[in-house]
């Protein structure tokens, strides 16, 4: 593995995508798969950050658009909603839990992520009245401690300790449910978000390699890659402000998954080339050469 962050280039990189994003430039897209919200739900209630909360722990492996209207639809019909609603959720049993999951596809792996689901609704019935917000002000709002408590908060069952939070701990989806809070739910006194890594993801991965800000040579798991995009990005924002707002690293997730999603992802593999290259705000930042990411796997060289 020979590969570099270009931190200079990251800088003009990050200033440039986040005032194309909040001007509404990367190929016409903003909106985001969460940002919309069931019927009957008003932003930064109680039912709203259940339904992003529960919604996001299972955001692994998925199309976010596929999973998010699942999402909204199993929502929206009273026969299954009591899924979003701790209490209920404990009260009932996992083989229905599994078979309601499956109504509007909200779950891909049956068992495995019904099991994520009943585990963080129970955690939040049991411990935390049925309500997120009671887990962030026990946090006193600090994004690094509700980062470590929900890698490390555990619960004894069945004679052993279990985790509070599967997969809503994880690398990705623990930053990327900080910054929905943020942004979609509308928590805006959570502090030390500047600490809170980037969530790679491919999309986060892809953009960051066509623009070059990691580049070089490698082959092997996209995965590998995924620490150095985290550093790459916490360098590149570093003492960067936009109309005289500070940008952080989670603040370019949305732009970067625009760009990925609408324009990165129709480039040539092999060559560089890209077909919407002429209409692109960051084509002076494309690379040329091999990025090539397929089935987890990634060969670069840039």
């Amino acid at each position: 593995m020979s590969i570099w962050i270009d931190s200079v280039r990251g800088k003009k990189v990050a200033e440039l995508l986040y005032n194309c994003f909040i001007m509404n430039n990367i190929f016409g897209k903003i909106i985001m798969p969460e940002d919309d919200i069931p019927n009957g739900v008003d932003k930064g209630s109680l039912e709203h950050i259940l339904f992003i909360t529960l919604t996001v722990s299972i955001d692994y492996q998925r199309d976010a658009s596929s999973l998010w209207l699942s999402s909204r639809k199993t929502f929206e019909d009273e026969e299954t909603r009591y899924l979003f609603d701790p209490k209920l959720i404990y009260e009932t049993t996992l083989k229905k839990i599994i078979e309601d999951m499956q109504k509007y596809g909200l779950s891909q792996k049956p068992r495995k992520d019904a099991n994520i689901w009943r585990t963080i609704g129970v955690t939040f019935y049991k411990k935390w009245n049925n309500n997120p917000f009671n887990f962030l002000q026990d946090c006193n709002w600090d994004a690094s401690l509700i980062l470590e408590r929900l890698r490390n908060d555990k619960h004894f069952y069945s004679g052993k300790w279990l985790l509070d939070y599967p997969y809503l701990r994880g690398p990705k989806i623990a930053p990327l449910w900080l910054r929905m809070l943020r942004d979609n739910v509308g928590v805006t006194h959570l502090k030390n978000l500047e600490k809170v890594p980037i969530p790679v993801d491919i999309h986060i991965a892809r953009a960051t390699l066509t623009t070059g800000v990691v580049r070089g040579r490698f082959k092997g798991k996209l995965e590998e890659l995924f620490e150095i995009i985290r550093k790459a990005w916490f360098e590149s924002v570093k003492g960067l402000y936009v109309e005289g707002r500070e940008i952080i690293s989670i603040d370019l997730d949305e732009p970067l998954w625009n760009l990925s999603r609408y324009g990165c992802t129709m480039r040539n593999k092999t060559n560089g080339d890209c077909p919407l290259y002429s209409k692109c705000e960051l084509k002076e930042f494309c690379v040329k050469g091999i990025v090539k990411i397929e089935k987890g796997f990634v060969e670069l060289e840039t």
